[in-house]
Formats: structure tokens, C-alpha cells, sequence
């Protein structure tokens, strides 16, 4: 077979001499063109010892239920959690890719059976199967927080999940629940525990709510692994530090089953109308926002702010888009992605429109790890950024992450920019918050996975370090970089 090209003749040579170093130059410019940051390598963040305020435990059980400008709250990480303590830093990683696995497959199921209900597929009114489908899978939910229940108050670990709304703890007496790190509340124990009768707007609240033989309203919320808890609907008073509030409608579980982990229940931040941010909407100007902060390179605890403090003064706002067939998620508008200072052609809006029957959409989550993309987006970004990270040597594929690098030995390395293109506001991440650690032998993979899913989910990795702040009363998502401090 004859060669397409023989450089038989010195012209010949020449024009190969000539083309070569036109396509170094060209490789060199483009390289040289892009924008790079610095990345120093750090290792996989290590399990934590859990430090609560004394003072919290211990708190006088007559605290004013005043009203209140703001509320600040520490937060913490799943894998601070016993038993998970006493894991490694590997063991502990791969566990939280197994989670994140299972939650990104139920909120997708979530979307879907929204998007088919609204097509046409209707429950009866009595079915009590599901009340909520929640995205929280396998207890998950990322991070936690400590908060009194009941009067006189009892302290526990709680789930924070910005997708789910229904608010509940485990209840004595179980007829089945798992093992949590605090004693089980017991309501008949506490002054300001009140049932739900049948009859209530508030128990109609719920999507298809039950009826005890007491004409008391019962809930069930169902997750996307097979867990499930259910009990009496109530409502209680929550305090959390020195701040009480009042008649937040709870769900008291009696019988918990799936694969939960050590917290007491679970606290929705979801935009549904049962979610704790929406019922306590009044009291804290319906604003609330948190800050995680990076693991690997800070000691200091993550935070949650609700009222006027939490809107940062410094961050850049994004609408909030609404799926008129399902309120709990927090919907963006995302337009684009660049990588190194290039926006990505073949990255367009309508990658990720939501469209009027509730398909597609970019969600903010605070319990998914990896940013899911729809898989179009997704290669063209992940080629993008291979073309740009040419110069670091390439790894195998870790888990679901197919882009990954060795860097072993390494103390600082240049990778190019990421830029997330919002409706309205441009979010520059940080070189941590996309290459990060797999393992303890320098291996460092590209944090963002494909979806053939059309709904598109913005992970807590990715939104590490800043501030995210969301604006129920301005119908806005805020985006506030180095926002932990």
C-alpha cells in the first residue's frame, strides 16, 4: 500500500519540514492561549472527630421562643458519622461514590415520574404507597447538623437534603428502626408534640396522605434505594442553639427500614411546601444558605445560615426556574461551560432546558457529590478540558469517573480554567472543586460525570468553598466564592 505522502524529493522534505513546525507552533499557541490556574495536590480528607458546642447538649430548657433576624448552624460530613470513623480515607471515598450512584439514579426517577404524572398517569386518592419520592437514596444526604426536638428539647443528628422536603425523626415506640447515635425520641415525652387529624389542611398537604383508626394523618415517605419511613404526621417544636421555632409539621416515624445512617431523621430544604425552609419561610425572610467547605484542605466545620445574614453580599444571583410538575428541586438556567477561558462549542442552552412538561433542567443539590451532565454536554466538556490538561499525564478510569491523571510526586501542577455559564452569573470553580483526589497514590480524576438522563444535577463538590445562597423571597440561587469564612 502506497503512502498518502512520500517526502521523496528535498521540496518534498522541505514542506514536511515546513508543515510540522507550522503544527508545533499551532499546538503551542493553543496551549499558550488557554487560561490555566494552579492546583496543589492534597490527599483524601480524613474522617474527623465530631465537636459539637457543649453548650448545645446542655442548653437551659427555657429558652424564649423570640423572633429572630438569623440562624447559624454548624454542618458536618456523613463520614464524621460512627461507624463510619473509623474507616479509611479510601474506604470511606468509594463508599461516598456508591451513595452517590444511588442517589443520582432516584432524584433522575424522581424527574421521571413527575415528567410521567404529567402525561397523564394519575394516582388514585387513596393510595398511601408513596406520599413523597424523595431523592434522598440510602440515607445520603451528605451532611448533618445537631438540633433540639420536642420541649423539653432532646438533641440529634439530623440530615440536611436540599432534595427532599418532608421533615422527620425516628419515634418511639419502633416497630422498626435503625440504629441512630442518639436515644429515639419519644413524643409522648415532650409538652409541644401534637398530632395531625385526618381532616387538617396541613395533613392534606402531603401528596396522598393516610388515616389512622384515630382519624390521626399519616405519612409515608419512600426513597429511591427501597428505604422508606413512616409514622404519625405531627407538628413540633424544633431548636436549634438558642433559637426555638414553633409548629413545624414533621413526620414522627415509627417504622424506618432501608440503609440509613447513624442521624436521628432527616431536615427537607427542598422548595416544597413542606420543607423546613418554606414553613419557617416567615420567620427567616424565606433565605437561607450554606458553605461547604473542602475536606482535604480545611479543619474548620461547614455552615448553615437562615435569614438576612445568609445573603452574601458578594455573590452573583442566577434565577430560579420552577418545573411546574415538581417543586422540591431548585432549577437553574445553565447556558454554556468554559474551559480554559474558551467557551466549549456544542455546549448550548438547549442541552439543559426545562421544558413546560417538567423534562430536562439543572438542578443545585446539596446532597449529590459529582456533578452529573447530560451526556452531549458532558463529552464535549471532558474532551475540552483532555485537550487543555494534554500536559499532565494521564491515568485509568476510577470508578464513574473517565478522565483521570497521575499525579504522584507532584506539588503544584497548571490546569486550565472552569467556568459554569448560569443565567446571569458567571462561576469560576476553583482547580480543587474539578480534579480531587481518588486515592493515596497521587491519582486525580476530573469530578463530573455523563448522564443519558435530560436532567442535569450542579454536585456539592463542585460547590465547595462557596456560599450558595438561596433566595426563595427573590426567587434566586446566589453563587459566593471563598464563602466559609
Amino acid at each position: 500500500m502506497l503512502p498518502l505522502f512520500s517526502p521523496s524529493s528535498k521540496m518534498d522534505r522541505k514542506w514536511v519540514s515546513i508543515f510540522l513546525s507550522l503544527s508545533v507552533a499551532i499546538s503551542v499557541t493553543l496551549s499558550a492561549s488557554l487560561q490555566y490556574q494552579t492546583l496543589v495536590p492534597t490527599s483524601l480528607p480524613q474522617p474527623q472527630a465530631l465537636l459539637w458546642d457543649a453548650q448545645q447538649d446542655s442548653e437551659p430548657e427555657t429558652v424564649p421562643d423570640f423572633e429572630s433576624e438569623s440562624l447559624s448552624l454548624n454542618l458536618h460530613h456523613v463520614d464524621n458519622l460512627s461507624p463510619a470513623f473509623k474507616s479509611t480515607p479510601e474506604s470511606l471515598f468509594k463508599l461516598r461514590l456508591r451513595r452517590d450512584v444511588i442517589r443520582a439514579k432516584a432524584l433522575f426517577a424522581v424527574a421521571d415520574v413527575a415528567q410521567t404524572n404529567a402525561s397523564g398517569s394519575h394516582r388514585s386518592a387513596g393510595d398511601f404507597s408513596s406520599s413523597i419520592v424523595s431523592g434522598l437514596a440510602q440515607g445520603s444526604g451528605e451532611y448533618f447538623t445537631r438540633i433540639g426536638i420536642g420541649t423539653p428539647a432532646k438533641n440529634v443528628y439530623m440530615v440536611l437534603d436540599t432534595g427532599s422536603d418532608v421533615v422527620w425523626v425516628q419515634c418511639s415506640p419502633c416497630r422498626k428502626c435503625y440504629t441512630q447515635s442518639d436515644p429515639v425520641f419519644d413524643p409522648k415525652a415532650s409538652t409541644s408534640f401534637l398530632g395531625v387529624s385526618c381532616v387538617s389542611p396541613l395533613c392534606r398537604r402531603l401528596d396522598s396522605p393516610g388515616c389512622n383508626s384515630r382519624q390521626k394523618c399519616l405519612y409515608q415517605v419512600s426513597y429511591g434505594d427501597g428505604s422508606f419511613t413512616v409514622g404519625e404526621f405531627s407538628t413540633e417544636t424544633l431548636t436549634f442553639r438558642r433559637t426555638k421555632v414553633s409548629n413545624v409539621a414533621l413526620g414522627c416515624g415509627h417504622d424506618n427500614e432501608g440503609l440509613f445512617v447513624g442521624a436521628a431523621g432527616l431536615l427537607g430544604l427542598g422548595r416544597g411546601k413542606l420543607s423546613f425552609p418554606t414553613q419557617a419561610g416567615p420567620r427567616f425572610g424565606k433565605k437561607f444558605s450554606y458553605c461547604l467547605v473542602d475536606r482535604s484542605a480545611s479543619s474548620k466545620p461547614s455552615s448553615m445560615v437562615f435569614g438576612e445574614s445568609a445573603v452574601s453580599r458578594n455573590a452573583v444571583f442566577t434565577p430560579l426556574l420552577t418545573n411546574p410538575k415538581l417543586d422540591t428541586f431548585y432549577y437553574v438556567g445553565l447556558n454554556g461551560i468554559s474551559v480554559g477561558g474558551t467557551q466549549v462549542p456544542g455546549i448550548s442552552p438547549s442541552l439543559f432546558k426545562l421544558d413546560r412538561i417538567g423534562n430536562g433542567g439543572v438542578i443545585v443539590d446539596s446532597g449529590t457529590s459529582v456533578t452529573r451532565l447530560t451526556r452531549p454536554a458532558y463529552v464535549a466538556f471532558r474532551d475540552a478540558f483532555r485537550a487543555g490538561a494534554s500536559n499532565l499525564k494521564r491515568a485509568p478510569e476510577f470508578s464513574l469517573f473517565d478522565t483521570c491523571f497521575d499525579l504522584s510526586g507532584k506539588t503544584e501542577v497548571k490546569v486550565p480554567t472552569v467556568v459554569l455559564h448560569f443565567q446571569g452569573a458567571d462561576v469560576s470553580l476553583p482547580a480543587s472543586n474539578y480534579l480531587i483526589p481518588v486515592d493515596g497514590d497521587g491519582k486525580f480524576c476530573f469530578a463530573f460525570a455523563g448522564t443519558m438522563s435530560g436532567l442535569s444535577i450542579i454536585g456539592n463538590i463542585q460547590q465547595q468553598g462557596f456560599r450558595v445562597v438561596f433566595d426563595l423571597a427573590s426567587n434566586r440561587v446566589g453563587f459566593a466564592p471563598r464563602g466559609c469564612a
